[in-house]
């Protein structure tokens, strides 16, 4: 058995018109990962630009839209490490009032009296309305019961019981 060598070929050539055929859906695919549409340009440029300065050379083994989905995932993923995780806090900042407008994940006690009393009122409402409309909010909103359950045991159908729903909700609201 004899083994021929084996013929390598280099690698195609990825031509800038190629790859602008992909950006939408580049840029599509970054906005969804980064939330920022500039951010996500700027991503799709740089893969761009690291295809064309040859520091990412298409070997031919996959489709190029894939090959170039691998590449923006990299940039992504080398991007997000850069990023500062957290709001720096430091005294050596301009002024302090980066730190000052830090927004506290927990109410404030006058917020949270303000809430009650919000609940209070909506739910003295809700003992006020007719019994048919009490018994819905009752079951599906306040104790979160499935529909086909709440149905079940007022015995009434899906469309009485979203009816019954909305004229609750109106009857809150006004």
């Amino acid at each position: 058995m004899s083994l021929a060598p084996i013929a390598t070929t280099a690698p195609p050539a990825v031509s800038p018109g190629e790859m602008l055929g992909h950006r939408a859906y580049l840029v599509r695919f970054a906005q969804r990962r980064l939330h920022d549409p500039m951010l996500a340009e700027d991503v799709v440029h740089d893969v761009f630009e690291a295809v064309l300065a040859g520091r990412a050379a298409f070997g031919g083994r996959a489709a190029l839209r894939s090959w170039l989905t691998a590449v923006l995932k990299h940039k992504i993923v080398d991007l997000v490490r850069r990023r500062p995780l957290h709001a720096s806090l430091d005294a050596d900042e301009a002024d302090g009032a980066d730190a000052l407008a830090q927004a506290c994940p927990r109410p404030r006690p006058d917020e949270t009296a303000e809430q009650r009393e919000r609940l209070r009122q909506a739910l003295a409402r809700i003992e006020a309305m007719p019994p048919s409309l009490r018994e819905v909010m009752r079951l599906r909103v306040l104790e979160e019961r499935d529909t086909a359950e709440v149905c079940a045991r007022l015995d009434i159908s899906e469309e009485n019981l979203f009816v019954r729903l909305h004229r609750a909700r109106r009857q809150l609201l006004s």
